[in-house]
């Protein structure tokens, strides 16, 4: 949407325990524990189905395997009926991350750019991915569809640029310099808003506010584009206390956390204030490294990749509200998100489980319920109205005053009515004065007989 000239230009990162998330073994799903009962059959239905396809060997580089089975995560987020009116077209999606293995059929005129800022002698554009990291994300955001496989992104008419700006986690790698840093992250994120970048996905989290990574994302902001970040995951610390992220606890960031199959976050995912909304995390079927596809985060759930889907969310949103600013488009997926409670977030769910049709249809008044609005001043409605409290025994029954303002009204009707009927009877005695015997006898006669000039009046 955006077309901005280039200006080139990072902290111990949330680690991304690649080990774990590049896992293939099948796992069984949680029950159903939804928000809603609708959701908890949709939930229900596709939460534990893992593709056989992407079994054995199928997640190992160089072994290219399809899976025909299509992402649960489609289904859950209801991909279906967002993209009949969104597709994530005109949006550009910047990856923070790896790199991107642009030979994936999946990813084949996708990827628009990049820039490696690892410096470890691989390609100068970014398209390069020695971990498949940056391409599992990139293929939930916008894989195409291809021969055998059911692999399709949320947001598939999006286009991508790949930010590399780490090789690996690991620790040989880190020692060379070629791990995640806060300011090579700072420097991705500064890269992408400054290169067109609409949505700018960073599945890494750390536990120091650093001030270029806060600078980073401010300037984002201010140009346009809005930074998607994990909000941490616990897989490589069990022991990591929860607690802010960075930088998915600056302001101007959607943090995510990651959804089991329930459709709910679990210890897995660090909880905090910066968890803003959940997406799918578990099971993620997504485009691999060397080609084909592969089950990540099969274990547990992954805030890595629910990052994925927030950031293909947020294309649509911005596709379908190009004139709202960043904040819009977040307000737009904290406001429609499933929760159980309207006016409450907390540090576990943050607003809810993301609903990208909602989403894209909200119309936002003062009466929205949910999270501060960009739009209006909704303090009023932020908070839930007091519910009617009812005192039995405070005053006297309404029915009880009922039936005594019918039975005073009916006496009243009836004193009225006797006062009429006498001052009528009154009025005409008045009209008819009494006459004495003897002067009516004798009027009788000559008195009532008319004189002269008298004409024709009478009295009767």
């Amino acid at each position: 949407m955006r077309r901005r000239r280039a200006a080139l230009p990072t902290l111990l990162v949330g680690a991304i325990a690649l080990g774990a998330i590049l896992s293939s073994a099948p796992a069984s799903a949680a029950a159903p524990s939804a928000p809603t009962a609708s959701t908890a059959r949709s939930l229900a239905a596709h939460g534990s189905a893992v593709p056989a396809a992407t079994a054995g060997d199928a997640c190992t580089p160089g072994t290219v395997v399809y899976s025909p089975e299509a992402p649960q995560a489609l289904a859950l987020l209801g991909a279906e009926e967002a993209n009949r009116v969104a597709t994530g077209r005109g949006v550009v999606v910047a990856i923070v991350d790896s790199g991107i293995d642009a030979g994936n059929p999946h990813l084949a005129g996708v990827v628009i750019g990049g820039v490696d800022l690892v410096g470890d002698g691989e390609r100068a554009d970014g398209l390069t991915d020695t971990t498949g990291h940056g391409t599992a994300i990139a293929g939930q955001i916008a894989a195409q569809p291809v021969d055998g496989s059911g692999v399709v992104g949320l947001a598939p008419d999006a286009q991508l640029l790949s930010v590399r700006v780490f090789r690996s986690d690991q620790q040989q790698d880190k020692d060379k310099g070629f791990g995640p840093t806060s300011q090579r992250i700072a420097d991705g994120i500064h890269w992408a808003a400054d290169n067109g970048a609409d949505i700018i996905n960073v599945s890494m989290s750390q536990t120091t506010d650093s001030p270029d990574l806060r600078a980073a994302v401010e300037h984002a902001s201010a140009v346009g584009a809005l930074v998607v970040a994990s909000g941490g995951n616990r897989a490589s610390d069990p022991d990591a206390e929860d607690g802010p992220r960075y930088p998915a606890a600056y302001e101007q960031v959607l943090g995510v956390s990651a959804a089991d199959p329930s459709g709910r976050a679990n210890d897995a995912s660090i909880h905090g204030p910066q968890v803003g909304v959940t997406a799918p995390g578990m099971n993620v079927l997504s485009a691999a490294l060397g080609g084909g596809d592969c089950i990540f985060a099969a274990d547990a759930p992954a805030s890595s990749f629910a990052t994925g889907y927030a950031s293909a969310a947020a294309a649509l949103v911005a596709e379908a509200h190009p004139e709202d600013p960043p904040a819009g488009w977040a307000y737009r997926l904290t406001a429609t998100a499933l929760r159980d409670d309207a006016d409450k977030r907390d540090d576990v769910n943050g607003w809810g489980f993301i609903q990208p049709f909602a989403a894209i249809e909200l119309l936002p008044d003062e009466t929205t319920r949910g999270p501060v609005s960009p739009y209006f001043d909704t303090t009023e409605s932020a908070a839930r109205p007091p519910a009617a409290a009812v005192d039995p025994d405070h005053g006297a029954s309404p029915f009880l005053l009922t039936r005594e303002a019918a039975l005073f009204t009916t006496i009243g009707g009836a004193t009225l009515l006797g006062v009429l009927g006498i001052l009528i009877v009154l009025r005409r005695r008045r009209e008819q004065p009494a006459v004495d015997p003897a002067e009516a006898e004798r009027e009788g006669g000559l008195l009532n007989s008319p004189g002269p000039g008298a004409g024709d009046e009478r009295f009767g």
